[in-house]
Parts: structure tokens; C-alpha cells; sequence
């Protein structure tokens, strides 16, 4: 007898590969925070947005020459680098740009580690093989309560204050959830060329409105540091970033690959701690234990196996 119902398509899970793919994107996309918060103090947001897509374009299009990878020439293909540019790059970009000259760093990583949630919901809208369960829910749930707990409840005091700022960023967090959804289309492509691609669309994009805005040609010289975080911001949170982003997308799925943004605090906390000689403190390694059991119950595979075990004990001890 047939179910009533007709089966749905299984979500993707993710195998030791996918995990520490996911773990390199955190260790590079984290970077993002710190180079463009030292970035903003002298270039305005939509100069250090520009500059980092646009540095970010020239260094994958001389990789893909080396390489003897050529781009696309099909219209459809670059009209979806365009929309994907738009909402993967150029609005949460300036939104988290300019949010981040409201708001600090901390409260920004909080707001932005909701990508996740808003990724499950928009997913269960409009894909057949990601749709939200119990588990992804308490999973997501779980890993943004210990990102708040990592961080520190009292950064959450600042909600009451630049409102505008706050939206901003969890307007970013709300894009990325659908461009997680629409870079499922670029399964076929290679990660690195879907990643020059969108970033060259976005610097397209970008250049007419830099140049009416912010003038950059009559802008000061920036300092030393300035300029590091800018290559920085380019080169590892962005051109890197993306090839690990997009290589991640075709292999599972958009709301496996935003988990990103819950594994980014950790992963500045033990560089920090690992590299800097920084102590973590109790309520950090409460907060990643708190992710850690939210990325356990999203993989789902840890708790099957402890199910099957108390199946096979509760069956044994029923039989006897």
C-alpha cells in the first residue's frame, strides 16, 4: 500500500570533507569582521565594498588565466552572476559595512549568526530537498543561543539603541539566505568560476555607484594597516572565501553551507586563542559547546546511531 503522502527528496548531509570545508570558510570568512571594522575607520563602507570586490575580481580572473579556466559566455549564466552579486555581495555587504559603523563587532556577529535561521525558513519555501524539520530548527536554535552565550548576553543591551543599524545587519543575514538558495543553480559550474564571476558582476555593479557617492579619487591617501585589511578583506575573506562558499553550495546544499555563520565566532575565539595566546573564558567554551550540540543535531547522524542503540538494548532486554 502506497504512503498518502509522496516522499520528499532527502536534504543533503555532509561527510568529514563538507565539515572541514566548512570549518576553512569560518577561519576565512571570520577574518571579514576584524579587517573591515579597521577598514571603516578611515575609507567609507561603499569604497572598502568596492575595493574588496574589486580586488577580489582581479585576483581569481589572473588565478582562472593561470589556470587556463575561461569564463562563461552564455547571457543567462552571467544575468544569474548579477543576481547573485546582488545578494550575496553587494547589499549584505554595504548593509554590514555600514551597520558596523553604528554597532560593535560583537553584537553584528550575533545579528548576522541568524543567516542560518532565515536560510531554514526560506529554504522550506521554496526547495523540495530543504525542508525544515524539528532537528534543523533545534539545531540552528541552539548554535545561535551559543553564539550569544560565546559573545556575551550583555552585547544584546545595545538592541535598545541604533535600531536602523541592527536591521541593517539582519537585513544582510536575511540576503544571504536567499542567495543560498538561488547559487544552487551554479551546481555545474566550477566553484572558482562561479566565484569570479559573481564578484566581477558585483564590482560592475558597485563602480558607478562608489564613483556618484563617495568619490573615492578625492579621498586621502589611507594608512598601511588600512590597506592590508582592505587585501585582506579581499583576498582571503573574499576571493577564497567564495571557491570554499560556492565548491560547499554544490556539494550540500545552501542551508548546510550557511552554518558558517555559527561556526565564525569559534573559530576568531581560537585563533585568538591559539595564535594571540588569549584566554578563553568559561562562558566561550559554554558557547561552543552550545554550537557544537546544534551542529550535532543538524548532522543528525550522532543521535540516529544513539536511537539505534537504545532500540537494539530496549529490544534485547524485551526479548530476555
Amino acid at each position: 500500500m502506497s504512503s498518502p503522502h509522496p516522499s520528499r527528496p532527502a536534504p543533503p548531509s555532509m561527510g568529514l570533507t563538507d565539515w572541514l570545508l566548512l570549518i576553512g570558510l569560518s577561519l576565512v570568512w571570520g577574518g571579514s569582521f576584524f579587517f573591515a571594522k579597521v577598514a571603516v575607520a578611515e575609507v567609507p563602507p561603499l569604497t572598502v565594498v568596492f575595493a574588496r570586490v574589486g580586488l577580489a575580481a582581479i585576483a581569481l580572473l589572473l588565478v582562472l588565466r593561470l589556470i587556463g579556466q575561461p569564463l562563461p559566455r552564455d547571457r543567462r549564466i552571467w544575468a544569474a552572476f548579477f543576481g547573485m552579486g546582488l545578494l550575496n555581495n553587494l547589499i549584505p555587504f554595504c548593509l554590514i559595512v555600514w551597520g558596523q559603523t553604528r554597532i560593535g563587532s560583537g553584537l553584528a556577529a550575533i545579528l548576522n549568526a541568524t543567516t542560518p535561521l532565515f536560510t531554514v525558513l526560506v529554504a522550506h519555501v521554496l526547495t523540495a530537498d530543504e525542508r525544515l524539520t524539528p532537528k534543523r530548527l533545534a539545531g540552528v536554535v541552539l548554535g545561535l543561543a551559543g553564539v550569544v552565550v560565546m559573545i556575551g548576553p550583555q552585547v544584546l543591551g545595545g538592541l535598545g539603541g541604533e535600531v536602523t543599524a541592527q536591521i541593517a545587519i539582519l537585513g544582510a543575514a536575511l540576503s544571504y539566505a536567499f542567495a543560498g538558495i538561488f547559487g544552487r543553480r551554479f551546481r555545474a559550474l566550477p566553484p572558482m568560476v562561479t566565484a569570479t564571476g559573481q564578484v566581477s558582476a558585483t564590482s560592475v555593479m558597485m563602480l558607478p555607484v562608489v564613483c556618484l557617492v563617495d568619490r573615492p579619487w578625492t579621498l586621502p591617501m589611507p594608512s598601511g594597516a588600512t590597506l592590508l585589511s582592505l587585501v585582506g578583506l579581499a583576498l582571503l575573506s573574499t576571493s577564497l572565501a567564495y571557491v570554499l562558499y560556492f565548491k560547499l553550495l554544490a556539494r550540500v546544499g545552501a542551508t548546510n553551507t550557511v552554518l558558517v555563520t555559527l561556526l565564525i565566532p569559534p573559530s576568531a575565539l581560537l585563533l585568538g586563542h591559539l595564535v594571540l595566546g588569549e584566554v578563553l573564558s568559561g562562558r566561550a567554551w559554554a558557547g561552543m559547546a552550545l554550537i557544537a550540540l546544534g551542529l550535532i543535531a543538524l548532522d543528525g547522524r550522532l543521535f540516529a546511531k544513539a536511537r539505534r542503540a537504545i532500540d537494539r538494548s530496549f529490544g534485547q532486554a524485551t526479548s530476555s
